[in-house]
């Protein structure tokens, strides 16, 4: 199978024009699904060893640029000639938005300057003087703004550059992923007919994809290239402008951008600038919504950054409209995936240079990961959009009748984009193909016995199929293989390292060796069953009782409660559906009813009384109701590890005052906490202790004022956190020990709800009382190392000391900062928990 695969026909492209030759490669089982026709664009090229000659014909060619390879009238704004460069850079620096900010930026230093008597008013000469003075600042001003665009700013220079690196990128993209790049013909064309409208119109195309892998932004140029697109600015962090590479990036797409501000007011507006530029020239944009790559395998929340900037060149008018086209790219196997086990076990991310990228680079060309499926969603007016949210958040017909200046309307502002930035996320998993290796993963880590047979497992992953399907969910085609060939191609990837097999049984037996790892292609499906899963973890609250079917059935309002509070705790973790919890949960019950999963009383006005498990469900072993469960049960491990450390936060009985504790060392903390409890016995999953979800349950812990956390304007000085007053538990009065009641308990009760039940572990009195004792030591530890920090024992290598007590205006900021979110929490009228 993979060697006809590897042989398929290609697109043919000559010059703009593209044609779709019919490739037998995949066909789907039926049109209604929306899955479209798959086309490889990406095929394996001629080797250097085995076809020499061939190689140096077609490097010759790409170099000269012969037929599509010249990368002539391509559709879109003119880029790859030389001055373009000078050209973007005029724009930027000429710029009245940054004029603006320059002169401002010398006024204000002005009038420092005067206050401090660095310029006497007194002085003859003084007019002059100031003159002089605010003419140096600019001059100097501009000087910084004139580096800092270099330094950032794409450089679109060569079409030999280009065509070489096209040639040199895709033959390392199939060394490791060889069997190419898989899209959809439907979606190509769209897209193309898409460019065609917005480059008559002078508009930009803002790709919004996610982000999983370094290999996102190759793929998604290589495709535009390929495609006869001009290619997408890509907003890349200044962490990639290392040495060599940095150049190589530069002139291939990137734009630098710092990974935070700060309090730069110039940087600030140099990189709005340049995003209105970019935006008014109709030059084409690709910026990752989530951030950074996600470690896990699923989406992670929209970071606001850069689609704040787009959001404002269009609400300020300095540009007319613009198209947004979100992206999905998946995977058979992400190459990183073994570093980002290691990240998300607590060991610090290593700083990028450019021989860690090439030793990595050479380890990979010996790979085969399989392919790589892009996935375009359907494009769409940025200021349509804007103008029907606006219409329904403020009810001003336009956005250009609203006065954003006015402090009023930041809070529609910042609903809009929020919205913005969810819709994007929906858009992409809407998009998004399953691989195979997803689907195995899924399965493997969703079942309760050590291993899977292969007749088993293959029934499992076709109803999985099956159900992603019945979801809206797309699942990767792969011609005419049967199932039982795709399954054994996705074991083939991921590797014996991962998934182990048993020989000398009955039948294969297949187990998951590396659970941690595995997980992150299971995420890659939970999305589509989320809903699903809250459900399944609410009736869980009863199913774990035991005893009879009667005794395990929940209340409807009960159910409804518990649903509510755990797609709350999980509002940072997963994308739900914007139609309201009501409306969702009475689709997700009758959708579990049809396939006989529960079964639901109602009474006569015909309102949903109880639900339980159905008899089928139970005769059949309860495997469908387990595979939700045990899709969420990690995450609720996850939070409720979290909320456990937050006990571990309540101050000594001899702590008179406040002490504030660095963030970092409480989530190291809570990771050695968790690792500590699975080796024990009181946590089921030792991907609790990932990095990235405690994070998130950190984040919402301080959304719901659980904890306060304080940001300090001097950047050597990290974030630091205490837990709110109001949410502390209580202390024996003699004896000083950490009691297991209170609000914070309670909170952490409700979320052990719906924990899985071990074996070797039952929720009671005597695990209440080893976990408190423990995060009461580790937290009592985080104290005494905080005061030694104040009274200079134990000052920070290389650094300033954190200090564990606030001064007074950052007090005075702490305490506004609280009023506010707490008004805010009040005006957004949504579930909090």
């Amino acid at each position: 199978m993979a060697d006809r695969h590897d042989s398929a026909p290609d697109l043919r492209i000559l010059g703009d024009q593209i044609t779709l030759q019919p490739s037998g490669l995949v066909e789907p089982p039926k049109a209604a699904r929306g899955e479209g026709r798959e086309e490889v664009l990406m095929k394996n090229m001629a080797r250097f060893r085995s076809e020499p000659l061939q190689f140096l014909r077609e490097v010759s060619l790409y170099v000269s640029g012969t037929g599509w390879r010249a990368y002539d009238d391509v559709i879109g704004q003119p880029i790859f000639y030389s001055g373009f460069t000078e050209h973007i850079k005029t724009q930027v620096m000429s710029a009245t938005l940054l004029q603006t900010k320059i002169s401002q930026l010398a006024d204000a230093r002005i009038a420092v300057e005067e206050k401090e008597g660095l310029l006497n008013k007194l002085d003859k000469d003084f007019p002059i003087k100031r003159t002089q003075r605010r003419a140096v600042l600019i001059q100097s001003l501009q000087e910084v703004a004139e580096n800092l665009t270099d330094n950032m700013i794409c450089k679109f220079e060569s079409k030999v550059f280009i065509r070489s690196a096209y040639y040199m990128v895709t033959q390392l993209l199939l060394r490791a992923y060889h069997q190419g790049i898989h899209v959809s013909s439907e979606e190509v064309l769209r897209l193309r007919n898409v460019a065609e409208e917005a480059t008559r119109k002078k508009q930009s195309i803002i790709f919004l994809p996610c982000h999983r892998s370094h290999v996102d932004y190759v793929s998604l140029q290589l495709l535009c290239y390929r495609l006869g697109l001009a290619l997408p600015v890509i907003v890349a962090g200044d962490n990639l402008n290392i040495p060599l590479l940095g150049s190589f990036m530069q002139h291939a797409g990137a734009m630098f951008i710092r990974r935070s501000f700060g309090d730069d007011q110039l940087y600030t507006t140099l990189v709005q600038a340049y995003i209105d530029v970019m935006l008014q020239g109709g030059y084409n944009l690709a910026c990752f919504i989530e951030g950074g790559r996600s470690r896990t395998g699923k989406l992670l929340p929209p970071k606001f950054g850069i689609l704040s900037f787009i959001l404002d060149s269009l609400l300020s008018s300095r540009v007319e409209d613009a198209i947004i086209c979100p992206v999905s790219t998946q995977y058979d196997k992400v190459v990183e995936t073994e570093g980002y086990v290691t990240e998300l076990l607590g060991v610090p991310k290593k700083k990028e240079n450019l021989a860690d990228f090439l030793s990595g680079g050479s380890s990979v060309l010996s790979l085969r990961l399989g392919r790589v499926d892009v996935r375009f969603h359907e494009p769409w007016s940025l200021k349509g959009y804007v103008n029907d949210q606006i219409l329904r958040l403020s009810k001003v017909p336009s956005a250009i009748n609203i006065d954003w200046r006015d402090t009023k309307n930041a809070v529609v502002r910042q609903k809009l984009l929020r919205t913005l930035g969810y819709k994007v996320l929906a858009d992409i998993n809407n998009v998004s193909v399953v691989m195979p290796t997803a689907l195995i993963g899924t399965v493997l880590l969703t079942l309760r016995g050590r291993g899977v047979g292969r007749a088993e497992l293959v029934r499992r992953v076709e109803w999985l199929t099956a159900r992603v399907r019945a979801k809206g969910g797309r699942v990767a085609h792969f011609g005419n293989a049967p199932l039982s060939d795709v399954i054994e191609r996705g074991l083939d990837v991921l590797g014996r390292d991962l998934v182990g097999v048993v020989d000398g049984l009955a039948e294969p037996t297949y187990y998951a060796v590396d659970r941690f790892q595995l997980s992150f292609y299971r995420n890659m499906t939970i999305h589509l069953f989320i809903s699903e899963a809250l459900v399944a973890a609410a009736l869980y609250t009863r199913v774990k009782r035991g005893g009879g079917p009667s005794i395990q059935d929940i209340p409807y309002k009960d159910l409804h409660d518990q649903v509510l509070f755990l797609s709350s705790l999980f509002r940072g973790e997963f994308i739900y559906s914007g139609e309201g919890l009501a409306v969702n949960l009475e689709r997700t019950l009758a959708g579990l009813e049809a396939d006989n999963v529960i079964h639901i009383e109602k009474n006569e006005e015909g309102n949903i009384t109880k639900v339980g498990l159905s008899d089928a469900e139970r005769a059949a072993g309860r495997e469908n109701y387990d595979f939700y469960c045990f899709l969420i049960w990690p995450f609720i491990e996850s939070s409720w590890l979290a909320a456990v450390s937050l006990m571990g936060l309540t101050p000594p009985l001899s702590q008179q005052d406040d002490i504030w504790i660095q963030s970092s060392k409480v989530h190291s903390s809570a990771q050695l906490l968790g690792k500590t409890l699975y080796h024990q016995g009181d946590l089921s999953y030792f991907e609790a202790v990932n990095k990235e979800t405690l994070k998130n349950s950190y984040q919402r812990f301080e959304e719901e004022d659980i904890v306060q956390v304080v940001r300090s304007k001097d950047a050597r000085i990290p974030p630091r956190l205490r837990l709110t007053p109001e949410w502390r538990p209580g202390r024996d009065e003699i004896s000083g020990e950490l009691m297991a009641s209170g609000r914070l308990w309670d909170f952490t009760e409700k979320i052990a709800s719906s924990r899985r039940e071990g074996k070797n572990r039952r929720d009671g009195a005597t695990v209440s009382t080893r976990v408190v004792r423990l995060t009461d030591e580790l937290g009592q530890a985080l104290f005494e190392d905080a005061v030694k920090q104040a009274d200079g024992k134990g000052g920070k290598k290389g650094g300033a000391a954190v200090p564990p007590r606030l001064s007074s205006e950052e007090a005075k900021r702490l305490s506004r900062s609280v009023k506010e979110a707490r008004r805010r929490r009040a005006l957004e009228n949504r579930a909090h928990l």
